[in-house]
């Protein structure tokens, strides 16, 4: 809740995700309840539409006071845009969350965060990256007069 309020006064950098005790412990199941408190600060920051059809006058009207709105089919159709629905926060009422295991938010997200430590396959960078990578650190060991290794006879170089 403390990055809203910078968010929301148009900063652009806000950090701290998955930290604790001044950023000394990192902590990765808080991390990804971070990130996803970060979507949804950004989705804040997008704004509320307000139109014809977000304020659906026709429709109250129609309605009238004192009535139903959930029913409505405009309702429906604006509910699953102008909602986030995020994917660790549980909204289930507490009878259901206790005979679906009582699993914390931090639970969650420390298993979906394992899970991604345990199976993330990183895009490997294009070759032309790999070699401006290999450029730049050999140009610099040559300025700081590091001697340069030639790669073994049939070796190809690291990328860097």
């Amino acid at each position: 809740m403390t990055a809203l309020l910078p968010a929301l006064a148009g900063a652009n950098l806000i950090y701290g995700l998955g930290m604790f005790e001044s950023g000394c412990t990192m902590d990765y199941g808080q991390l990804f309840m971070d990130n996803e408190f970060a979507e949804m600060i950004k989705y804040v920051l997008r704004g509320v539409p307000v139109n014809e059809d977000t304020l659906a006058v026709d429709m109250i009207a129609e309605v009238g006071q004192f009535k139903e709105f959930v029913s409505q089919p405009h309702t429906l159709a604006n509910m699953r845009t102008h909602q986030t629905y995020p994917k660790l926060i549980d909204r289930l009422m507490r009878e259901d969350w206790d005979r679906s295991g009582q699993k914390t938010i931090h639970d969650r997200a420390w298993e979906e965060a394992t899970d991604v430590l345990d199976t993330y396959q990183p895009e490997p960078l294009p070759e032309s990256v790999r070699q401006t990578i290999r450029d730049i650190r050999l140009e610099t060991e040559k300025e700081m007069g590091i001697p340069q290794k030639t790669p073994a006879a049939g070796k190809r170089e690291s990328a860097a």
